[in-house]
């Protein structure tokens, strides 16, 4: 696969390496609308969409950011043309498939978060593959948020709790917030510091409802596809010039 040419390899100056987020999340909204507006298949987004995504991984690592999470498909996004969706899965698959090498190489540790057993077989055979073959990698950790839903996370998290309960082995007064964050599929992750949402739609869209609670929020107008490395490095400028007091004085 080729990726589009950048720049900005090195952390840019005028960013300051103490103050970077740990963990950033990406809402990539937008594949299909510029797709539309190049006048192709809404399909061609989505491709572009993963080159975006590639770079924006490897602006994180050569940028010290130690995690990065991506929302890539939504629980309510089977509701698309049954098209997009078989092409969609067919991409991730073929994806993970040319790209295990590489995250190898590149120590990346992938996992993924959501319903997965939703998704079709071969799919998941796929995903299992890459994170048991990643899963000792020591570099960037990227989270791939697949057939996920935050309020479906939520559902299942309090059932898991609830069965415990039934069965003595905890009791209600023991539940706490810690407690509930380790029954999430993000359990073994910090939450995000930044959450990234491209085509300037000013929603969370049930994505890390729980998790993004103190998270900086920043917004562009840029289409998915055409997010690079100088659209990063605005967001970080945005994110370093933000006061986090997490609601103390």
């Amino acid at each position: 696969m080729i990726v589009k040419q950048t720049t900005l390899q090195q952390l840019p100056a005028d960013l300051d390496s103490a103050r970077l987020p740990k963990h950033v999340a990406v809402i990539m909204d937008g594949n299909g609308r510029w797709a539309k507006r190049q006048g192709l298949p809404r399909i061609m987004g989505h491709r572009r969409g993963v080159d975006s995504l590639k770079d924006l991984l490897r602006c994180c690592k050569d940028w010290g950011i130690c995690a990065l999470t991506a929302y890539a498909f939504s629980s309510e996004n089977w509701g698309r043309p049954l098209d997009e969706v078989n092409f969609l899965m067919t991409l991730f698959e073929r994806v993970l498939r040319q790209e295990l090498q590489e995250m190898m190489a590149e120590n990346v540790k992938i996992r993924f978060v959501g319903n997965l057993q939703a998704l079709p077989e071969s799919l998941q055979a796929e995903i299992s593959r890459s994170m048991t073959e990643t899963r000792n990698n020591q570099g960037i950790e990227f989270t791939v948020a697949t057939n996920y839903g935050a309020r479906q996370e939520i559902v299942h998290a309090c059932r898991a709790i609830a069965e415990k309960v039934q069965q003595g082995l905890i009791t209600p007064e023991q539940i706490d917030e810690s407690m509930f964050a380790r029954h999430l599929y993000t359990a073994e992750q910090a939450d995000p510091d930044l959450l990234i949402r491209t085509s300037g739609e000013m929603r969370l869209s049930n994505f890390l409802l729980w998790q993004v609670a103190y998270a900086e929020l920043y917004v562009t107008n840029t289409l998915w596809p055409d997010f690079n490395r100088q659209e990063f490095h605005q967001a970080l400028l945005a994110y370093q010039k933000r006061d986090r007091r997490f609601g103390k004085v």
